[in-house]
């Protein structure tokens, strides 16, 4: 598409929305827009010049839509649900910390861990399809009593129906990728990729920079390969428990060797982050799938063929093992991943910033709850529904292996635990909160009149909800530790201990309260995983509820997949080089461009800002609004957003940078002073004058010719209001003084 005709007006104010949405109308005000470039999941729209509503405003307006990107359909955003715990692993690699040599120990110990995930979904999907499918079920005439869909492999050969059945874990392997693929289709990288090493400093200027292709190729292809050895084994497992004969040693030896392969790689980022492809060792790389794909092959013959005689054991011999293995392991990685944190911390502890420098192992922690307790929930819902009608003796041949029933007590009480630490934090900040709400409302309307008191305390209350944003840090760093904790109790399975038994033995908590809680552990989890799904439709559906829950998306997929390949790609490797193609054609043909960016579009617009070149940023204003920039990215991603970075981007646009902010915005805040109109800014020189707060509301009486006072807005868009219009003409003047 192109341009619509020229315009006299020499300034285009280019706005970004955030993680609401909006739709061009809404965005630009108007009742009739063109999309002059991009596509329906990230396009360029202006006013029509027919539109009798175009306000003759001194710039010309227009708008980036990238709203469709993290999600867009509900199929793609269905997957974001799926992909939830691939996706805060992959989010967790960029929570390191500031100091020096951290970044090789973070990422190896992230990639392992995510890994760990992959395999965990594989042998949870194993523990259906093998485990309560092929060897229990399909073994018992009752268990088969009314299924015709299962009732034709009963009482064939164990061999025979295991292989048939490890044809599910194969095409669930093959799904989640798919899913991962089909919600990046519309993310296709647009610039020319910039590699890593020649990226300047800030690292945060790389994000949407450089291609991530090939890294991601790489973590791919030895995710995929580990996933096929990981079958392998509990396969081998399996028939090694009644003889172990030399061909079944020669196949778990390739297959220990492969997931070791896989493990080292992992372990060697100059291997894995080289931007570019290298041929000899990408194509090492890209066969490992295919050699452990064949390595499949020949197991799965010789399962299939072998004549010796099987174990005679209720439960797939050694599966349980195999779980409380692969959660033992997860739990060392956390602890070593914690440690690593904990250690490079020292110098960079800052008060009221928890997270800071831990924030990664805290969302590795509550990215492995949440896939831990999706796979144990998965078996046990699968258990209940085979034996739903069956005695209890019969229940008991079919129960899932106790380390998947001690990970779901674990889960659930630390979601209780964590939901009393969250009602007394809240119960416990409500004064001081309160408080701080109370002082800002007395300096904001010292003359309020007495009518007004009602809509003081509705001010006073958004403040305070704000303010409550802080408190969330500690919540979420008491939550991982809580299911650290959890995780670790699982691993009780390998001693074949039943939770019931042994809080019986040693606490008050008899064994049929142990049974509940299982059974609403189990029923919790299936309620999380419905409210996601629901949530995660109606978050791209209701622009309401998306601002609440659409952070969670729009932060995650926001990095680049540098840990799991199969989260969702990151859209900013779209929308920056979008963006920054857009301002550079503006320029260049002789306009300068005022960038307004709401949200996390004003992350966008700063990562956009470190990538134009001198000739362009010359010509660049920025106006950021609502802004997550200090109060969330600084705390969560102390490597990549400090203060450095920011005031890199402002010596860039030699300071032509406004932000504007509120008191009653839960996520948006100031960036480098929290100063009042009329008061010295808190830090010396230009960075000192970038800050504006607005007070919210306007005001709290009626104006005259209206019913009603003045809305809250918190962190709601308002480019209507005369402070935002007075910030876009000063900026526009500036930029004018600069030509």
């Amino acid at each position: 598409m192109s341009d619509p005709s020229a315009t006299p007006r020499d300034v285009v104010e280019l706005r970004v929305h955030g993680v609401s949405g909006a739709e061009a109308e809404r965005m630009l005000d108007q009742r009739l827009v063109l999309q002059v470039a991009g596509d329906r999941s990230g396009g360029f729209y202006r006013p029509r010049a027919a539109d009798p509503d175009v306000a003759e405003d001194p710039e010309t307006q227009e708008a980036y839509r990238w709203s469709e990107l993290p999600s867009g359909t509900a199929a793609r955003t269905l997957s974001l649900v799926f992909l939830l715990p691939f996706l805060l692993c992959n989010v967790a690699i960029w929570m390191r910390p500031t100091a020096p040599g951290t970044g090789a120990g973070v990422r190896a110990l992230c990639r392992v861990l995510a890994l760990s995930l992959t395999l965990l979904f594989v042998v949870s999907v194993s523990g259906v399809a093998l485990d309560l499918v092929a060897w229990r079920c399909m073994a018992r005439p009752d268990c088969l009593a009314g299924r015709a869909w299962l009732s034709w492999l009963g009482g064939r050969p164990a061999g025979l129906r295991l292989a048939v059945s490890a044809l599910v874990p194969m095409a669930a392997i093959g799904l989640v990728w798919w899913l991962a693929g089909l919600a990046g289709r519309p993310y296709a990288v647009l610039g020319a990729a910039a590699p890593v090493d020649a990226v300047p400093r800030p690292r945060l200027a790389a994000v949407g920079q450089w291609d991530s292709g090939p890294m991601v190729g790489r973590l791919r292809s030895i995710h995929v390969a580990a996933a096929f050895a990981a079958l392998n084994a509990i396969l081998l497992t399996a028939r090694a428990a009644a003889a172990a004969s030399p061909v079944i040693v020669v196949l778990a030896t390739a297959t220990g060797m492969m997931l070791l392969a896989c493990v080292a790689l992992l372990c060697a980022p100059p291997v894995i982050d080289r931007p570019a492809p290298h041929r000899r060792m990408d194509g090492a790389i890209r066969a490992l799938p295919k050699i452990s794909w064949c390595l499949t092959v020949l197991v799965l013959t010789f399962v299939l063929l072998s004549p010796d005689p099987w174990a005679a054991t209720t439960a797939l011999p050694g599966y349980g093992a195999t779980v409380a293995w692969v959660l033992s392991a997860q739990t060392a990685i956390l602890v070593a991943l914690g440690v690593v944190a904990l250690m490079r911390r020292r110098g960079d502890r800052r008060p009221g910033e928890p997270l800071r420098g831990v924030g990664a192992p805290v969302i590795a922690a509550v990215a492995t709850g949440l896939a831990v307790a999706f796979a144990s929930d998965l078996v046990h819902q699968s258990a209940d529904l085979l034996d739903r009608h069956a005695s209890a003796a019969e229940r008991l041949a079919t129960s899932p292996p106790l380390t998947y029933t001690w990970a779901i007590v674990g889960f659930f009480l630390a979601v209780v635990a964590a939901v009393i630490v969250a009602g007394l934090t809240i119960l416990a900040s409500r004064r001081a909160r309160n408080r701080e709400a109370r002082t800002i409302v007395q300096r904001d309307y010292p003359n309020a009149p007495p009518d007004a008191a009602p809509r003081l305390d509705q001010v006073r209350t958004a403040i305070a909800k704000a303010r409550f944003t802080e408190r969330l840090e500690p919540l979420t760093l008491a939550y991982a530790v809580l299911f650290a904790l959890g995780l670790a109790t699982s691993t009780l399975g390998l001693l074949q201990l039943h939770p019931g038994e042994v809080l019986d033995r040693y606490t008050v908590i008899p064994v049929g309260l142990v049974t509940f809680l299982v059974t609403m552990g189990s029923y919790a989890v299936a309620a999380l995983f419905l409210g996601l799904v629901i949530g995660g439709i109606f978050a791209y559906r209701t622009p309401e509820f998306r601002r609440y829950v659409g952070v969670l998306w729009d932060l995650g997929t926001f990095w680049p997949r540098a840990a799991h390949p199969f989260a969702p790609p990151s859209y900013a490797e779209r929308a920056v080089p979008e963006l920054s193609r857009r301002i550079t054609y503006l320029v260049e043909s002789g306009q300068a461009v005022l960038l307004t960016g709401h949200s996390h579009g004003s992350v966008l617009l700063a990562v956009t800002v470190l990538q134009l070149p001198g000739r362009i940023s010359q010509r660049v204003a920025l106006l950021t609004y609502g802004s997550p920039l200090r109060r969330l990215h600084t705390h969560l991603f102390p490597a990549y957003v400090d203060q450095a970075v920011l005031h890199e981007v402002g010596q860039r646009l030699d300071w032509r940078w406004l932000n504007l902010w509120r008191d009653t915005d839960p996520i948006g805040s100031w960036i480098f002073s929290p100063h009042r109109a009329g008061e010295q800014p808190t830090v010396a020189g230009p960075a000192g004058a970038v800050d504006r707060r607005l007070r919210d509301p306007s005001d709290v009486v009626v104006p005259p010719g209206d019913s009603v006072p003045p809305p809250v807005m918190g962190h709601g868009p308002d480019e209507s209001d005369e402070r935002f219009r007075e910030a876009v003409r000063e900026l526009t003047r500036r930029l004018r003084a600069h030509a």
